[in-house]
Parts: C-alpha cells; structure tokens; sequence
C-alpha cells in the first residue's frame, strides 16, 4: 500500500489555468475539502513574470513540458515544438496573454451539437464572473463587460509605428477598426487585451490560485505526477501520483476533476485503462472502461507566418542587436512598466473572413514588429514585421496517445495541419489577403518585401497550399481531444462527467467539442467556471 496523501471531497489533477480556477471556488466553502495537484514547480522565477519572458520559458524545462508533434505531411514532414505550461499557473504562465472569448457563435454551435447550456448566452455569465476589465471608454462598462473580479484585463502599454500601418492598411483593405474583440462578433482590426497587471504578466495562479492558499481546506501539492486514476468497478475513487520520487496515492470522498489540458488529460485517462481498447492492449494497459474518443479529435489553430523586410521605420529586429537599445529597453521597463519588455507576442490583431460566403471572421491576424526563423532563435537583423494568420476553424482533426507505459514518456502528439482540402484552401485564401492588406497605400511607404514565404509562390490554391507548410507552425491552441457531447465519441456529457463513469469529470480545454474563434485561454477559464458551479449544486444536493 503507497503512503497517503489523505482524503479530500475534490482531487484537482493541473494546476494550470483550469485547476487555479477550480481550486478557488471550490474551497471557497470551508466544508469541502480540496486537494490540487500540479506536475510542475512554483512560478518563482522572473522570467514567469516579466511578460517578454515567454522568450526564455517556451521551450525551457523549468516551465514548459517541451513536447514535439510527429513529423507532419502538412508541414512538408517538419515537426513543430508543442509548449504546455508546466507550473502552477499552466500555460497562463507562458503564454501569449491576450484576452480572447472567442465568437458567439462557436458556443451556439457547441449547443446545437447537443451540449446544452453551452451556448453564448449560457457562458457570457461564466466569462464576466470573474473579470477585471478597465474601463474601455471613460464613464464605464456595458453588459458585455464586468470589473472586480480575479481575472485583470488591461490595454497593451506600448505602440509601434508599423503595427500602426498595418491596421491602417487594414482599413484600407475593407476591415473595419475596433477597439474591442470580444463583443460576440470579432471582426475588424485593432489592438489585443491582455493579461497584465501594471505591466506585469497577470497568470491564473495570480488571479486565482495564491489569494486563497491559506485556506485550511485547500492543499496544493507540486512536483505531483500522476500515473492513474483508481477504479473500483465503475466508481474513480482516487489516484496514484509520484510525488518527487516518492510513490503516493490520495482518495476522494466525492470527484476526480482532471484539468491537466488537451495533452496531459487523455494521457492520464489511457494510462488508466480508460479509452481505445486496441491503443491500451497494445501498450499492455488492462482496459477498465473502454472509451474510443479519448485522445481523438485533436484541433489546433495553425498559423502562416507572413515575413516582410521594411524600410524607413523602426522595428524590434534591429534594437533586439543592439545593447544600447536592449539597456533602453530594460531601463524603461523597472522605471515605468512600459515599453517591449511588456510585450505579449503580438500586439495588433484582425479577425476576418476568407471570402464573402462566411456568417463570421474565420481568420485571426496576430502581427508583430519582428521576424525570426523559427521560434527560439534570434530576431532577424533587418526591420521586418510578420502578420501571422490562421484558420480559426480547422476542418483536420489528429490524436493525442500514449507511446508508453510510462507516466512519464511524452504521448503522441498528431495534428494532421492541412490534411483537409477545406483547410489547404483557407490557407492559400489567408496569403492573397495578406498580400492584399500589405499592398495598401499605408504600408507601401515602407516598401514591403515578402521574404516568408516569399515570392517564389505564385497565386494559385497549390502553390499556396505548399507555401502554408513552409511556414505554418502551432499558435498552442490544442483543444478537444476529450470534447463534450452526447454522441458514441464524445468522452463527457453537458454536465463534464465523464461517461459511463461515477467520481470523475474533466474540465479543461479538452472538453471544448470544437475550438474556439480565437485565443483559447480564457475560454478554458470559463468551461472551469462553468465546472465549479455545476459541481458545487451537485454537491448541495447530496
């Protein structure tokens, strides 16, 4: 028999964007006890705060799992680097840090296809629940927005001459201007929200998870891997879990939640016996709930990065090799939380439509004031700017699955980018209009140079398409891959249980049935939100 760790009402598995959630508002009742365990360590590490930081922590192992895709046909068999947060915080510790709903219509699809209560009117509530938004016009808010709560939201705190251009160019293109994205309809171009707080990066361990770890119900256990859920029967009545080095196991009175994301659940759950009866007797796992969806249905957002070379204009390229811009830069930052080292990854975004047959934007722009090869490696040396753009509502569909026994051997990770014609199609669309804004009076006085993917792709649907496997690679939005519904494949009902199950429920991005019209941090918040309430009603009628 392994050590105990106890017995609690609620065992959270991730303490990422999800679980902080979670952890909140289920031990706001001093009677439940919780429990929430994170893989990782604590966030206490400068870089986690600092909001350019996301530089030093994707791809580092003190904060990112490091994970890699196959090698993928779409891609022109290159394989991407795949980051999930690893910390308490999860990924809202590394990420991007723009606020992004997503579209009413998204969730009015997840309603249709079965899952009621899901829709946009349903979740709005669960958004403004916990948001912290400033003012967006002097005087107030409307109902669309909300302040006050753990979630702060404030404007970027820099600007840059040729992000400005761009949306100039935008406009000029037919894109309308907005100060605002997440009003249920997306379209327009204009500048992001973020997750800040005076220029400091706000995470869901900051807003969430460490105002209330003093609550004598809650306990938080890092460094915690889990190796399986424990069934009795067709009851989870706890798990398993290395704690360093130490095997442990804890009980729950009450649930399981797995909120270890769209990579680390559907491993967790094919480590437990429960999934693909042939993938778990091929890793020699008994199967103990047999569940075909569990991995499957995988969907990211890939995004082309569109490089240009300009001239006349600064960009943060060429300050990025100078050490008396890099001292500038620093500088700035202590003395008044301002300037690049604020940055999220991109500032200026727009949200479109491929062509004019569309009810609502399915491309998403996020352009930035640099270039690089690939992510990782030094900014080019020359004044450049990328407008990246992706399909926010891919038709290709991929798996996540163990390759191993072993808790701690990285699944397999198989989006399938562009194996759809509906996507390669969408893609070689999202070129030509990003030639189309850049060839607006407003940029030309730059005199833009398509260098990525360049102008050896002509115009037509194949070159494009192969132009899109160049230079496409993951905006970390992976989702769905334990998605919610009412169908054979579906691996949890409307209410997050999961199915044919007692004790167990999954709230985090996997539940999503498809992704999001966008950024999908925040939404996974919401889906926690909307969780917490459920399961705390479930509880009082106990």
């Amino acid at each position: 028999m392994r050590p105990s760790l106890g017995s609690f009402d609620y065992i959270i598995v991730g303490g990422g964007s999800a679980g902080c959630v979670l952890a909140n508002r289920l031990s706001a009742d001093r009677n439940i006890e919780v429990l929430l365990v994170e893989a990782g360590g604590n966030d206490n590490y400068h870089w986690f705060h600092i909001p350019v930081g996301y530089l030093y922590m994707i791809g580092n192992p003190r904060g990112d799992w490091c994970f890699k895709t196959t090698e993928e046909p779409g891609l022109n068999g290159r394989s991407l680097g795949y980051p999930r947060g690893k910390v308490l915080g999860g990924c809202s510790a590394i990420n991007g840090m723009i606020y992004m709903r997503g579209q009413a219509r998204d969730y009015d699809t997840w309603r249709q296809m079965g899952c009621e209560g899901w829709g946009w009117d349903d979740v709005l509530p669960y958004f403004l629940r916990h948001e912290d938004q400033w003012a967006l016009e002097p005087g107030g808010f409307d109902s669309l927005h909300e302040r006050g709560g753990e979630w702060r939201i404030e404007k970027m705190r820099l600007k840059w001459e040729i992000l400005d251009a761009f949306r100039d160019a935008a406009a000029e293109a037919g894109i309308p201007r907005t100060e605002d994205f997440n009003r249920g309809n997306n379209e327009g171009v204009g500048y992001f929200h973020v997750n800040q707080r005076k220029g400091l990066r706000w995470s869901a361990a900051k807003g969430f998870l460490k105002p209330v770890m003093n609550r004598p119900n809650l306990t938080v256990q890092t460094q915690a891997q889990v190796e399986r859920v424990l069934l009795e029967g067709q009851r989870v009545t706890g798990l398993e879990l290395r704690v360093g080095s130490e095997a442990m196991q804890a009980t729950t009175r009450r649930e399981v939640i797995l909120s270890a994301g769209s990579i680390g659940t559907p491993q967790i759950l094919q480590l437990s016996g429960i999934g693909p009866g042939a993938l778990l007797q091929r890793h020699g796992i008994t199967v103990r709930h047999e569940l075909s969806g569990v991995g499957g249905n995988l969907q990211d957002h890939l995004q082309m990065r569109c490089a240009y070379k300009v001239s006349g204009v600064t960009t943060l390229n060429e300050r990025s090799h100078s050490l008396f811009w890099k001292a500038m830069m620093g500088a700035e930052f202590a003395l008044f939380r301002t300037g690049p080292m604020t940055m999220s990854p991109s500032q200026l975004g727009a949200f479109v439509k491929s062509d004019d047959r569309r009810e609502t934007p399915n491309l998403q722009y996020h352009v930035q004031p640099l270039t690089l090869p690939k992510f990782g490696e030094p900014l080019d040396p020359f004044p450049a700017f990328t407008a990246s753009v992706c399909n926010l509502r891919p038709t290709s569909r991929g798996h996540v699955n163990i390759t191993s026994p072993d808790p701690t051997a990285h699944p397999e990770i198989r989006p399938n980018y562009l194996s759809t014609e509906e996507d390669r199609r969408v893609a070689a669309d999202a070129i030509r209009i990003t030639r189309r804004i850049v060839s607006q009076p407003a940029l030309q006085r730059y005199r833009p140079e398509e260098f990525r993917p360049g102008p050896g792709f002509d115009d037509s649907d194949e070159a494009l398409a192969r132009a899109a496997g160049d230079v496409g690679t993951t905006i970390f939005h992976p989702v769905s891959t334990c998605r919610m519904g009412t169908d054979a494949l579906a691996v949890v009902d409307p209410a997050l249980r999961v199915r044919g199950l007692t004790g167990l429920r999954i709230a985090d991005a996997s539940v999503m049935p498809t992704i999001t019209s966008g950024n999908t941090n925040s939404p996974t918040m919401m889906i926690a939100e909307k969780a917490a309430t459920m399961i705390l009603a479930d509880c009082a009628r106990v």
